[in-house]
């Protein structure tokens, strides 16, 4: 069974236009979201699942799924605040989206073999694309706790134009995540990789030091964890008071791994991630598809 990839495009609403996530960046006005799509498709996935708010799916129907619908099976599922297990009601005041796990428990009625989950304004990578989709081809029928993510080497994911945040992953001798704590303030100085630790002094990593970019890689016995977590985190009245609480995906990762539930292997990837952090990214993320594409990488037109 072909898997499918989960793409996080909850976000996308009500910014639609000056909105990162479709601004043109190909050379025929491609966004980033296209290539990982053309990439997943030759990667061997076999559906699309998008997670949208609702009231933006006929504009989301016409102007996107109608560009892939020809080339690979897509569907839609919908992130709202209310969207909570019986019992608990949104708290009076709240605007904030629950975060990444939480739109990832919404396609569990539709995805049932092993799933990549991504967000859909970072530019991953072929490379990246086809250690992941190999990964969950490969999982035998019914596989359970046995989930991956693509670790990007630290130094393929730097901005040029200021710090950046990532995940810095630790892995044991076999691969396997350990941890993922997250550095707020990570640059190239002075020729190293370096991030500010809890002191506020700058550490020297390695550029191979993988992080997560948020592509992970799961099979369906997640959505069941995630469930049950996320009441155990609604319940929690701290949670509740803080109107801008968030059930992210690294939290619920850290919870199977730290009680032995599931294992987490991280894929090495060439692929170099990069995105528009700052607007000022934009030019270097136009030039660098365009050197994509004139080396054959990737054709004119995708779709």
């Amino acid at each position: 069974m072909k898997p499918t990839l989960f793409l996080l495009a909850a976000g996308m609403g009500s910014r639609y236009g000056g909105l990162k996530q479709l601004d043109g960046l190909g050379p025929n006005g491609e966004t980033i979201m296209d290539y990982s799509i053309y990439d997943a498709i030759h990667a061997g996935f076999g559906k699309l699942v998008f997670v949208i708010r609702k009231d933006f799916e006929k504009d989301f129907r016409d102007k996107i799924i109608s560009k892939y619908e020809g080339h690979i099976p897509c569907e839609l599922v919908f992130q709202s605040l209310d969207a909570l297990p019986e019992g608990f009601t949104c708290p009076e005041g709240r605007t904030k989206p629950w975060g990444t796990n939480h739109a990832v428990l919404m396609g569990e009625p539709v995805i049932h073999e092993p799933f990549a989950v991504i967000n859909c304004d970072d530019f991953y990578g072929r490379d990246s694309f086809q250690v992941m989709g190999r990964f969950l081809s490969a999982l035998p029928e019914g596989s359970k706790n046995t989930y991956a993510m693509v670790g990007f080497r630290v130094g393929n994911t730097l901005s040029e134009s200021g710090t950046v945040s990532r995940g810095i992953c630790g892995t044991d001798e076999k691969r396997m995540l350990t941890s993922v704590v997250e550095r707020t303030k990570i640059q190239r100085m002075d020729g190293e990789v370096k991030y500010m630790d809890d002191d506020d002094q700058w550490v020297a990593t390695p550029e191979t030091t993988p992080v997560s970019m948020n592509f992970w890689g799961f099979t369906p016995d997640y959505f069941a964890y995630s469930a049950d977590y996320f009441r155990g985190f609604l319940a929690d009245p701290k949670n509740m008071e803080n109107l801008k609480s968030e059930f992210f995906i690294p939290l619920m990762v850290d919870k199977l791994i730290k009680e032995g539930t599931a294992t987490v292997e991280v894929l090495d990837t060439t692929s170099k991630w990069f995105g528009v952090t700052y607007p000022e990214d934009r030019p270097a993320v136009v030039a660098k598809i365009k050197a994509l594409v004139e080396s054959g990488e990737y054709p004119d037109k995708l779709f």
